[in-house]
């Protein structure tokens, strides 16, 4: 099953050129050059990863990490960026992101990472529907 993926970068040159390697290794890929942009993405797909750049014009990474875990909690986030500090890194984890890469990522790296967002992905709705099953199961006195 292909991993599907919203990159989030308003680099756009960067954004196309990652975007291209990832679709040649089989990921279905969303793009978007803004938080604005992004949010719109998040409310009309499902998605396996988010890759976030730290660093937008209009909402820096951790304010929309912040965002997506309140809307997303269970999305698997990976940051990226081309001024990496331990500060940012730190706080952008205790947020729940899945991890913190440098820009130029590695594409194969990145790719790794992706296919683990996807892999607990859904491990977690595995979890979640046994649960739910549980919980009907509960209810009827079974």
């Amino acid at each position: 099953m292909a991993e599907k993926v919203l990159l989030i970068d308003d680099e756009v040159e960067f954004l196309e050129a990652l975007s291209e390697r990832m679709e040649i290794r089989g990921m279905e890929v969303t793009t978007a050059e803004s938080a604005s942009n992004a949010v719109d993405a998040l409310g009309s797909g499902d998605y396996d990863a988010i890759v976030l750049d730290l660093q937008m014009p209009d909402m820096n990474g951790i304010e929309m990490l912040k965002l997506i875990r309140k809307s997303h909690p269970d999305l698997q986030v990976i940051l990226l960026t081309g001024q990496a500090t331990l500060e940012a890194g730190i706080q952008a984890m205790k947020l729940g992101a899945m991890d913190f890469m440098e820009k130029p990522a590695d594409i194969d790296a990145l790719t790794d990472k992706i296919k683990k967002a996807q892999a607990k992905k859904m491990v977690i709705v595995e979890k979640k529907t046994e649960k739910k099953v549980n919980d009907i199961l509960k209810s009827k006195g079974w």
